[in-house]
């Protein structure tokens, strides 16, 4: 039976399957074809075809590649045949394979886009040309015949792709004169030999030493997922811990820069001295900081300055950041994450010129990171709630498997980044999703809040003094407590539990931001679960009854104290020269340096002032870092795929095709065109057609050019002809200046 083309295969079908098609395979509505003709041509280019496999899986894929070794491309072939040569029945993947017109025709004929054959590559299924020598031959004797070193070269042949390079191929010699593995195997007819340097592994004998089968079996079976099963708030606590951790961190990060900001590299990025140094002030390793910086800049918290001297300085997001909740920072980091254009994963690696590839640099752009990133999560999402993967090698082969034309060469690291840096974010845990997680990948961000928040360990409101001056809480404090131990201890160490330290300088800081010593004596007996000791108290009392007897205001600034005898030695000091400090009254001193740093110099020297503001009262003037004007970001858009077409713009298209096939197919009488150089003779020819049509109400054909440049046919009733526009009785309007040709429609 003789296979009919493409564009009469697509002229059959029906309206629901054109639609479907150009769901499927979006590139085709681009511009509206303007009938089938130019809707085949498009499906049938190698760009379109590559395109419409990406997301094919390893059986479908095979299939056309069967079609390919039958020669579906340039004959119609019996699905009989394909279904031989894959091993097992094809109806699935046929089916899919012609919904998205990469085949058509009946079982009895199928064919196949000619440029298949370059979309897919030049060797189907790994296997090389067929060799007309080797037909009927006893190929299972000929291989029998051939030593170990011959067998390996053929082996890793049938393996694919089918041909090597070597200058052993340029001799053509006798098997007796044979001096190698290469020119004996050519001798016997079980390589060819392309040119000088490659020779080409025959069709036949590859499927011979695959065990006769073109595919291997196990190749066309997805490869099993192995699962833990988990309960899933196991999963939300777990990660809900690691979330912590990561926002700790960021935390930890953001105030850093805002006292130092690191430069901006001349070619863009963080240093390597700067990464580092950050990786061992947070105790983790380098890849954990490219991350946290990526995420930060991604989310807008911090920003390059584009000064002369360029730096990475947080913005002023960061402020309203650091005040918001666990669970809302939560959602701020995760949902940058999501939409990140970039691979942290690269940082560390080499370009193509072989140099460094750092962090925060041009180099980690990929603008189809957030499409990947979210495919890898979304396989996750289809395992029953709570459930993880038991390896993440086996979670790549699975989705290997299921796309094994998209991703490039990064496909399968990219999985592997991915459900790192989603187990440190807390969107993983245990190898599955959360609750947060789904519910954000279903655009219900309130909903991944309110999750996040559930997951989350309940602050406590109570912490542990130790005899050492140690503080440990016993989980996340609640927000006041937090920020007064903060203030009062330095963090020793962090996770579930935070371990806290007091020092003679932590507690002076405190006193620095007003704090008062009976205060803090209140904060320990009040909200310590066990008796604090003495040694602590006595540490506040003697900080306190040193701390603010010297007093310092703004002059640029002044120091004002009631003991003279201290003034007199600071007066005494390095710091009094090198201040300039000049004494204005009996318990006053002034300078003309910035009040921050004639403290600083003080306490240096080993004197114990205090800041004090207009009304006397202790006031805290550390600085809170530099900041950035925060950019408008671009409105949020759901990573994942480009927009598909509506319904609507989907009915519009394949009537514009179907009213091309219409117009194409209707018989006509002599054309009137439009001149090419704009003659006004051909002009009044196309008028008076279009106008008789008008009056004898007939129908009446034209070809036009549409405002995208795409040239159409059309067969219209002209209801009236006149202010340079063209009316149909179907309420369609042609400009005039557009129609370029016109034919009176016959019966």
């Amino acid at each position: 039976m003789p296979a009919p083309s493409l564009a009469d295969w697509l002229r059959q079908e029906s309206d629901d399957a054109l639609a479907a098609l150009l769901r499927t395979r979006r590139d085709l509505s681009t511009p509206p074809p303007s009938d089938t003709i130019v809707l085949a041509t498009r499906a049938g280019t190698p760009g379109s075809v590559a395109r419409a496999c990406e997301d094919l899986d390893t059986f479908t894929l095979a299939v056309l590649d069967a079609l390919l070794l039958a020669g579906a491309d340039t004959e119609p072939v019996a699905a009989a045949e394909v279904a031989r040569l894959v091993g097992k029945e094809i109806g699935e993947p046929l089916a899919l394979l012609r919904k998205r017109a990469l085949v058509w025709g009946e079982d009895a004929a199928l064919r196949i886009p000619p440029s298949a054959r370059d979309a897919l590559g030049p060797f189907p299924a790994g296997l090389g040309s067929s060799s007309p020598s080797l037909a009927g031959a006893d190929i299972e004797a000929a291989l029998a015949e051939v030593g170990e070193d011959e067998r390996a070269v053929l082996t890793t042949l049938a393996a694919g792709p089918p041909i090597g390079r070597t200058r052993d191929a340029a001799a053509d010699v006798t098997l007796e004169r044979a001096q190698n593995p290469v020119q004996r195997l050519l001798a016997r007819g079980l390589l060819l030999r392309r040119d000088d340097q490659t020779v080409e592994l025959p069709r036949e004998i590859g499927i011979a030493l695959r065990g006769g089968s073109v595919f291997d079996p196990a190749s066309l079976r997805e490869p099993e997922l192995p699962t833990h099963p988990h309960q899933a708030s196991t999963v939300d606590t777990t990660a809900a811990g690691e979330a912590m951790e990561f926002l700790r961190q960021t935390e930890s990060m953001l105030r850093a820069w805002s006292e130092t900001p690191p430069p901006v590299l001349k070619s863009g990025g963080l240093g390597v001295r700067e990464l580092k140094k950050l990786a061992k002030d947070l105790d983790v390793d380098e890849t954990r900081v490219t991350l946290l910086a990526e995420i930060a800049v991604g989310a807008g918290l911090v920003a390059d300055s584009e000064a002369t001297t360029p730096e990475w300085v947080p913005t002023t997001l960061t402020d309203s950041w650091l005040a918001s909740p666990t669970a809302q920072r939560w959602m701020t980091i995760a949902q940058a994450w999501l939409e990140l254009p970039r691979l942290p994963g690269l940082a560390g690696g080499r370009d193509a010129k072989d140099k460094p590839i750092a962090p925060l640099s041009e180099d980690l752009r990929r603008p189809l990171a957030p499409t990947s990133r979210r495919r890898i999560l979304l396989a996750l999402a289809a395992l029953p709630e709570g459930a993880g993967v038991k390896s993440t090698d086996e979670l790549v082969a699975a989705l290997a498997w299921r796309a094994p034309r998209r991703g490039g060469r990064l496909r399968d690291e990219t999985v592997r980044w991915t459900m790192a840096e989603g187990t440190a974010l807390g969107l993983i845990g245990l190898g599955g999703l959360t609750t947060a997680t789904r519910a954000l990948l279903a655009e219900d961000r309130p909903g991944a809040v309110e999750a996040m928040i559930d997951a989350l360990p309940r602050p406590v409101d109570h912490v542990l003094v130790q005899a050492d001056l140690t503080v440990v809480a016993p989980g996340p404090l609640e927000a006041e407590l937090a920020a007064e131990m903060t203030a009062v201890a330095d963090i020793e160490s962090s996770g579930h539990a935070t371990v806290y330290r007091i020092t003679e300088t932590s507690v002076r800081r405190a006193l620095d931001t007003g704090r008062t010593a009976g205060e803090l004596q209140q904060l320990f007996s009040t909200k310590s679960a066990t008796p604090v000791p003495q040694s602590l108290s006595y540490l506040i009392d003697d900080v306190a009854r040193r701390h603010g007897r010297l007093r310092g205001g703004a002059a640029e600034s002044f120091l004002r104290c009631d003991d003279a005898s201290l003034l007199a030695e600071v007066m005494g000091s390095p710091v009094a020269t090198e201040y300039g400090l000049r004494m204005i009254a009996p318990t006053v001193l002034i300078s003309a340096y910035p009040l921050a740093e004639v403290l600083d110099a003080l306490r240096a020297a080993g004197f114990a002032p205090a800041a004090e503001g207009p009304d006397g009262r202790v006031m805290d003037i550390r600085p809170s870092g530099r900041r950035l004007p925060a950019k408008a970001r671009a409105a949020r858009r759901a990573p994942g795929e480009p927009a598909g077409l509506t319904d609507d713009q989907v009915g519009k298209i394949v009537a514009h095709v179907r009213a091309g096939d219409a117009a194409s197919a209707r018989r006509r009488g002599e054309t009137v065109r439009a001149p090419q150089g704009g003659g006004a003779g051909d002009t009044s020819a196309t008028l008076a057609l279009l106008s008789q049509a008008t009056i004898e109400r007939r129908e009446v054909w034209i070809g036009f050019v549409d405002s995208r440049g795409t040239a159409s046919q059309r067969v219209v009733r002209p209801l009236r002809v006149g202010g340079g526009v063209l009316e149909g009785t179907d309420n369609e309007r042609y400009p005039l200046h557009r129609i370029t040709s016109a034919a009176l429609v016959e019966d």
